[in-house]
C-alpha cells in the first residue's frame, strides 16, 4: 500500500540534520517499493517549515522548493489531491480527536484512507476510531 507522508516525515526526509532523518529514510528504503505520496497540505506544510527563520537549518523558500520538486519527481512518486471536507460529517468522527493537534494528522489519515494508502506520521497519539474506515493497516507510526 502506498505510503502518504505527515509534513514531519516529509521534512526528516529533506533535511540530512533532522533528528529523525537516519529513522525516516531507513523506512523508506525498505517500503519504496510500494510507493510515496503528498499532496497540497503536506508540500505546503514542508516549504512553510523549512523556509521560516525559526527553522534550525532553514533555507531559502526557492531551495526548499527545488529539494521538494527532486523528491516529487521519484518515479514512486504520486501526488493525491486533497479532495473532501472535514465538514462532512462522513469524514471525520470529532468526537474520538484528543484537541486540536489531531485535526490536520486526521485530515490526512483521511485522505489515505481515501486513496488507498497508509499514512505515515512519527505521532502516536492519532486515534484511527476518528477516521470512517480507518483500520491498522492504514497507519505506520515511526
Amino acid at each position: 500500500m502506498r505510503a502518504l507522508l505527515d509534513v514531519n516525515v516529509l521534512i526528516a526526509l529533506l533535511d540530512a540534520a533532522h533528528m529523525h532523518h537516519a529513522r525516516a529514510t531507513q523506512w523508506l528504503q525498505q517500503e519504496i517499493a510500494h510507493g510515496w505520496a503528498s499532496c497540497p497540505l503536506t508540500q505546503n506544510g514542508c516549504l512553510r517549515i523549512m523556509a521560516q527563520p525559526a527553522y534550525p537549518q532553514a533555507l531559502p523558500l526557492a531551495a526548499v522548493a527545488s529539494r521538494l520538486a527532486q523528491a516529487t519527481a521519484h518515479p514512486a512518486h504520486t501526488f493525491v489531491p486533497d479532495d473532501y471536507s472535514l465538514l462532512d460529517a462522513k469524514q471525520l468522527h470529532w468526537q474520538h480527536l484528543l484537541g486540536h493537534r489531531q485535526i490536520t494528522d486526521s485530515y490526512l489519515l483521511g485522505l489515505a484512507v481515501r486513496h488507498q494508502c497508509r499514512f505515515v506520521s512519527f505521532d502516536a497519539r492519532l486515534n484511527l476510531q476518528a477516521v470512517p474506515g480507518a483500520r491498522a493497516e492504514h497507519l505506520v507510526t515511526l
